[in-house]
């Protein structure tokens, strides 16, 4: 299976327990089962800043009570590749977007914007699959990283992509300067500024999943598909059986005028 397996899941030196919210979305809604968070990241180099980056954001909504899985896309085709897109790393994509409630998306940030690695993986998840929605109604949390000063070129994209695959981008976002300066030599990233704000970014995105749960597929119910699926909304006079009267019958049923 196309997934990474996370090394040290509970470790988490960079982090400072005593301003930790075990639960940061405690109130907001049902923490169980545990929201499911799919991360991708979008380099295929040994030493994948994005990756690295991903895997810090993983563990911590892992100590933030969510199931987490990275898909590794590696063996992803270009789309068209393959004819109906019928090859095993685009169905395992696209079921593990199916079984998510949310996603966090980081892609370097290259020529001034994502990477074609980052874009290969969305472009493979459908608006629309066998009756089922990959994208539509999951939260969304967006990062990147660079190799020279601050920059938010590639959330800026991720978030315009996020919109148009209906998915509810988070407000808060992480974009890491210098990224080769934040990691050590085992791939773990340094405490800093930018750490920090990947756990911001991460309790917020787990408070919206949470607090969007009971409502994800009421957001995303349109006329327009109901209209194309022929599929009338069943409105509580129908169900009162009151809509089969005609406006004579109706009349008829009135009370009579006074004298």
């Amino acid at each position: 299976m196309p997934l990474r397996q996370l090394s040290e899941p509970d470790h988490l030196p960079a982090l400072d327990p005593r301003y930790v919210l075990e639960r940061p979305a405690l109130g907001l809604g049902a923490g169980d089962p545990p929201p499911r968070i799919l991360l991708l990241y979008g380099s295929l180099r040994e030493r994948s800043f994005s990756r690295l980056c991903v895997e810090e954001a993983a563990r911590l909504l892992r100590s933030f009570g969510a199931e987490t899985r990275i898909f590794d896309p590696s063996t992803l085709p270009l789309p068209d590749q393959h004819v109906g897109d019928d090859h095993p790393a685009v169905h395992e994509l696209r079921e593990l977007s199916m079984w998510s409630e949310g996603h966090v998306w980081c892609s370097p940030e290259r020529h001034g914007q994502i990477t074609g690695i980052m874009k290969l993986q969305i472009d493979h998840l459908p608006l629309a699959y066998k009756g089922l929605r990959p994208t539509q109604g999951r939260t969304l949390a967006v990062m990147q990283v660079s190799a020279g000063s601050q920059s938010f070129n590639s959330v800026n994209t991720l978030r315009i992509l996020g919109r148009w695959m209906r998915m509810v981008t988070i407000p808060n976002q992480s974009s890491v300067a210098k990224a080769y300066d934040e990691f050590d030599a085992a791939g773990r990233m340094k405490s800093s500024s930018y750490y920090d704000r990947i756990v911001d970014v991460m309790e917020e995105l787990v408070r919206f999943t949470v607090l969007m749960r009971p409502h994800a597929a009421q957001l995303v119910d349109r006329y327009s598909e109901r209209k194309e699926r022929d599929h009338p909304v069943e409105k509580p006079v129908d169900s009162a059986g009151l809509a089969s009267l005609s406006p004579d019958s109706a009349a008829d049923t009135a009370s009579p005028a006074p004298d």
